[in-house]
């Protein structure tokens, strides 16, 4: 009877970590958007955020209809799901869990051609894509590996998705972005059409990526943990799934070190994604060593997929999902047939005869990784062939690309009518309240043609000072100890402004994700200064000395002959309009 309840309590406990784990997964599309909008440009934030809504909701409706029932409908000799509408027919007998466990995974397959196909793609183009792919091409292979399919009965083994999920949407935004052609600016070209330059295009929001990183790590547990049958099995899986992302960045941030002077922050997010793209498939049935192995190689393996693509292949993906998933999909694949260990708890790969398979590092021999193989060499070419069809056909009917002056206004303000997704941070008109006295009162009235002017301008006495604009430009971290220092000197009236300045060091360049940036936008502050008592040396002296570190970065500062000051409220010129700020 113990036994009988233990067993009881157990089942519900785990069919309902099985939902939760699927509201992690679906988790996950939130950062994957973070994570695409703050790899590519502001202009275009509004339009990957709606991608990656509508790609889950897209892919739910045409689940329903087509999709589930291909994947784990009746087999129908070991290739498709018997499509059917139990769903709908048969609402009291269905399973509602493993309708949604698998409707959150097939939205992950579609969402990762998101980032490579970014900044160009017209959105119409996109959502039939989305539609396609997870009703039918994701569908039938995944068929073949969790639904009963032939590769399942060979025996190949793919936990949660690295050849399944990953490799196929990798191999998806590999065709799609080749297809679409570079983003205006990402190559440069001589005279003869050959790309001789590879230009950086840094994100916007390295903040929005690093949340969306860590949104995606901790979403990958309920993404490989969520099917364990136990919590020996629950616990091993969430090890390695800490493992190998944590020895990918920390590879990642060694190698980039090394080769380009600094670590480099994006490409390690790339690396933390890659090794759990990479664990994923094995996560259940690797250790500890292994794990760790697959997210080295995983580390260093994202690394060269983004030089790979920019620097000789030159298909532009802005967020690096082909590297991450593509790359790191096969490679997690066949470190399956290399690390497979039956010291992992609730161990199960077994070949058509039920013969247990283990992995070649582990004494297992080829057979294992012979099947891995075949499986990543199946899986790919139907991708490929199904995916080269669907973007073919798109472009002749729809068009893939969006115009040339449509990219360079950004699709947010031409595809969605969004003028900016940060609207709040936009310049709105300041509330003025009316003044002490009425403004006809306050400057000149005309009478017929005659100006009747409220106050004369006051000439300045011999040897008053002329009228200068200082401008300093500095770093955000000076404008309090510069304003202050200024106001020592009597100047109160200041114009502070929030700046990018563009500059690069000759001779120390600095890298984005492996290329060189000639010139980057940083934030500066501006002062604007105007003075006529004050004497301008004392504004410049003040401000170098407050400014001077003796590094590059100090800032500079401009002066500026001033014609005349003019105060709209009193009418008052020239000095007599700057008495009340210096």
């Amino acid at each position: 009877m113990d036994e009988t309840l233990r067993t009881l309590v157990s089942t519900e406990v785990f069919s309902v970590w099985f939902l939760a784990g699927a509201a992690l997964v679906f988790w996950m599309q939130a950062g994957f958007a973070m994570v695409e909008a703050g790899f590519t440009r502001a202009k275009n934030t509004g339009n990957i955020l709606m991608k990656n809504l509508m790609d889950f909701c897209i892919g739910t409706v045409v689940f329903i209809l087509i999709g589930y029932g291909l994947l784990m409908g009746e087999d129908l000799a070991g290739f498709i799901g018997k499509p059917g509408f139990d769903l709908f027919t048969s609402y009291s007998g269905f399973d509602y869990s493993a309708f949604v466990f698998n409707l959150v995974f097939c939205a992950t397959t579609a969402t990762i051609v998101s980032g490579a196909m970014a900044e160009r793609t017209r959105f119409l183009s996109y959502c039939i894509y989305s539609a396609v792919i997870s009703a039918l091409i994701y569908p039938i292979e995944a068929h073949w590996i969790w639904g009963g399919g032939w590769l399942a009965q060979l025996g190949f083994h793919d936990f949660a998705g690295s050849c399944a999920i990953h490799m196929v949407g990798g191999i998806s935004a590999l065709i799609g972005a080749k297809m679409l052609g570079p983003r205006i600016g990402k190559y440069q070209k001589d005279s003869d059409g050959r790309i001789v330059k590879v230009n950086a295009i840094p994100g916007h929001n390295i903040t929005f990526g690093a949340l969306g990183c860590f949104i995606l790590w901790v979403g990958w547990y309920g993404f490989n943990g969520a099917a364990a049958v136990s919590v020996p099995q629950l616990g091993s899986i969430f090890l390695t799934t800490t493992i190998a992302p944590s020895a990918a960045t920390v590879a990642c941030m060694i190698f980039t070190w090394i080769r380009y002077g600094k670590p480099d922050v994006s490409m390690c997010m790339n690396a933390s994604l890659a090794g759990l793209v990479a664990v994923t498939a094995g996560c259940d049935v690797t250790d500890a060593f292994g794990s760790f192995v697959i997210g080295t190689v995983a580390g260093l393996l994202v690394v060269f997929g983004v030089w790979l693509l920019d620097s000789v292949l030159h298909i532009d993906d802005p967020v690096g999902a082909v590297a991450v998933h593509c790359c790191n999909g096969i490679w997690g694949t066949i470190a399956v047939g290399l690390f497979a260990t039956d010291s992992a708890p609730a161990y199960a790969i077994a070949d058509s005869s039920g013969t247990a398979l283990r992995g070649l590092f582990c004494g297992g021999g080829f057979k294992l990784l012979g099947i891995q193989l075949t499986g990543v060499f199946t899986v790919a070419f139907w991708t490929a062939v199904t995916m080269t069809a669907v973007f073919l056909l798109i472009r002749a009917v729809f068009g893939l690309r969006v115009s040339r002056e449509e990219e360079q206004l950004g699709l947010d303000i031409t595809e969605h009518g969004l003028a900016s997704a940060y609207a709040g941070f936009a310049m709105i008109p300041e509330y003025i309240e009316e003044g002490p006295v009425p403004f006809t009162a306050a400057v000149p009235v005309y009478a017929g043609s005659e100006p009747v002017p409220v106050h004369v301008k006051k000439e300045p006495s011999a040897g008053t000072p002329k009228i200068s604009k200082i401008e300093i430009i500095c770093r955000e971290a000076y404008v309090e100890p510069l304003k202050n220092a200024l106001v020592n000197i009597g100047i109160t009236g200041m114009t502070i402004t929030h700046v990018l300045g563009c500059g690069a060091q000759k001779g120390k360049p600095e890298y984005y994700r492996g290329v060189a940036t000639e010139a980057s936008l940083l934030p500066k502050v501006q002062f604007d200064i105007v003075v006529s008592k004050v004497p301008v040396r004392a504004v410049i002296e003040t401000a170098k000395k407050v400014l001077y570190t003796g590094h590059i970065g100090d800032g500079k500062i401009f002066v500026y002959d001033v014609e005349n000051v003019i105060k709209v409220r009193t009418s008052e010129e020239g000095y007599d309009a700057l008495q009340d700020v210096e």
